[in-house]
């Protein structure tokens, strides 16, 4: 099994450090690690640092650093703009596509989703993502922390200028002719996809979306939950793309 990665501000410079605070909680208390064993620090810009456990204390770790090394930023860049979704079908989305490789993830306010992020709640809604998105790269051991777009929902006509500033950029619908298993990919820079919500993307949607360059794709015969079609896509990607 794989050692645990915990999430740190700055790895530490020297070959000690005491691991605290929620993480430092987490691997002694939850993880319930013990003298011997190994962990690995990142910093959620690349940097990592594994490490074997010296001591246990109340809520904390000490740790001596064997190994250090650094992970390049992913190029091209994958992108989701995901489609805000009702309930937790939008953080189910948001935890999948983390574990499988996005690099950052947009939230839309789409003309038909239900649910709307405005004022408190949709900061409260973001964060909610912004945590999802942590756990699960942990959970993958991701040395790079995905980002979550910083407007809380951002407007139909700035997902249309991300596409257009994009080096490739697609809108999966169902009624697309052309699939993303024979797309034409960059790579450099970035992809982005468009996800729509659970009621789809309006005619009006994906023709602000094609004006700005981008392409309606489909995966397959199926149609895909909202919560599910974004980790699928970027199966693919990942897949084209060298990743896996």
């Amino acid at each position: 099994m794989s050692a645990p990665l915990f999430l740190v501000d700055d790895l530490p410079a020297g070959a000690s450090c005491t691991l605290d605070g929620p993480e430092g909680h987490h691997a002694a208390t939850v993880q319930r690690l013990r003298v011997g064993e190994g962990l690995v620090l990142a910093d959620g810009r690349g940097g990592t640092a594994t490490a074997e456990v010296t001591a246990v204390g109340r809520g904390s770790v000490a740790v001596r650093i064997t190994t250090r090394a650094y992970a390049e930023p992913a190029d091209p860049r994958l992108v989701v703009v995901q489609g805000i979704a009702k309930g937790d079908r939008g953080e189910l989305a948001v935890q999948a596509m983390t574990e499988v490789g996005v690099d950052e993830v947009v939230p839309w306010a789409a003309s038909r989703s239900v649910a709307q992020w405005r004022g408190d709640r949709g900061v409260r809604a973001r964060d909610k993502w912004v945590s999802t998105v942590r756990e699960a790269a942990k959970q993958a051991r991701r040395p790079w922390l995905p980002r979550v777009a910083g407007d809380p929902d951002c407007s139909t006509a700035q997902v249309a200028a991300r596409l257009a500033a994009a080096t490739a950029a697609f809108v999966l619908h169902e009624e697309a002719g052309q699939r993303l298993t024979a797309a034409a990919l960059s790579r450099s820079g970035e992809i982005v996809l468009v996800v729509g919500p659970e009621g789809g993307i309006s005619d009006a949607e994906r023709d602000a979306f094609v004006a700005a360059g981008a392409s309606p794709v489909r995966l397959g015969g199926e149609v895909l939950r909202t919560s599910t079609a974004g980790v699928a896509a970027l199966s693919v990607l990942a897949t084209r793309l060298g990743r896996w």
